[in-house]
């Protein structure tokens, strides 16, 4: 009988899979326990390799949480980039449903993302800061592109604001849908999309 026969063959993981799966864990951690309760050893134990290796991809447990808020930051900037040429209103149903689908799989890398406006680290509060800012900045190119609205409407101080409301309350609904489940993921679509539509009326 060969010497290793019937012993577990585990495929050593690269260095982008490590670092994914680490992510992974981290924004399952971070998603169900305030920042301070979160301690790296755990995610060592949880991912089944050393503290070392761990510290050896992130240096400290601010850059470890930092790379969980920009790892989701970057899901969420790729799954609602505007399409050239689609007027907003046509897209906005779309998108959102994408949206909101990307939520529902990936509930503890979104809680996680927005669990870091309440850090106390200042670092990682700034990714976090850099974050929205890239998302509001999205839909004001996309409402500058759109004949319907324009350059101008896209840069007015007014329609900003509102961008920026609305999405501190789609945050909120999806937290709240997270959290009770009540409504169906069409009805809080389309509840998205008429507050989006109201805000910039």
């Amino acid at each position: 009988m060969p010497a290793n026969q019937g012993e577990r063959v585990r495929r050593r993981l690269s260095t982008e899979e490590r670092r994914e799966q680490l992510l992974s864990v981290g924004a399952c951690l971070f998603s169900e326990n305030p920042y301070d309760e979160v301690w790296i050893e755990q995610v060592a134990e949880i991912a089944g390799v050393s503290r070392g290796l761990l510290y050896h991809y992130f240096p400290n447990k601010r850059d470890f949480f930092a790379a969980v808020v920009e790892r989701e930051s970057e899901r969420m900037l790729r799954m609602t980039a505007a399409v050239p040429g689609v007027p907003v209103r046509e897209q906005l149903s779309i998108g959102l449903d994408t949206y909101l689908g990307h939520v529902q799989a990936h509930a503890h890398g979104f809680r996680a993302f927005h669990r870091a406006d309440a850090a106390g680290d200042q670092a990682v509060r700034r990714v976090y800061q850099r974050a929205l800012a890239a998302q509001e900045q999205q839909i004001l190119a996309a409402l500058a592109a759109d004949p319907e609205f324009g350059p101008a409407f896209g840069s007015a101080p007014q329609v900003r604001l509102a961008v920026r409301g609305w999405l501190a309350f789609t945050t909120a609904v999806c937290l709240e849908w997270l959290r009770d489940g009540e409504l169906a993921r069409e009805q809080v679509r389309d509840l998205c999309a008429r507050a989006l539509m109201g805000v910039i009326a």
